[in-house]
């Protein structure tokens, strides 16, 4: 891990992204303290494919007929179908 002040790493910054896609590590100091950590990139792995699972679910269409009492009190109050 190299340690380079801003003056440095600005003047010098394509040989910083050099040294960091080589896999080395650099900081970024200021007044001699760490601000900045370059790494290098690592893109996402688990990337979500929407529709992976279409014709692989199967569901009853009974579930999701009809209003659940309870669940409706919950949201309503006690009322709910008084209205």
């Amino acid at each position: 891990m190299k340690t380079f002040n801003v003056y440095e790493a600005k003047t010098n910054f394509s040989k910083l992204l050099d040294m960091v896609a080589a896999g080395e590590e650099v900081v970024i100091a200021r007044n001699g303290k760490p601000v900045a950590d370059m790494t290098v990139h690592k893109p996402k792995k688990n990337k979500i494919k929407f529709g992976t699972l279409a014709g692989k679910i199967t569901y009853r269409e009974e579930d999701f007929v009809g209003i659940d009492p309870d669940i409706q009190e919950m949201f309503y109050g006690k009322d709910w179908d008084k209205e």
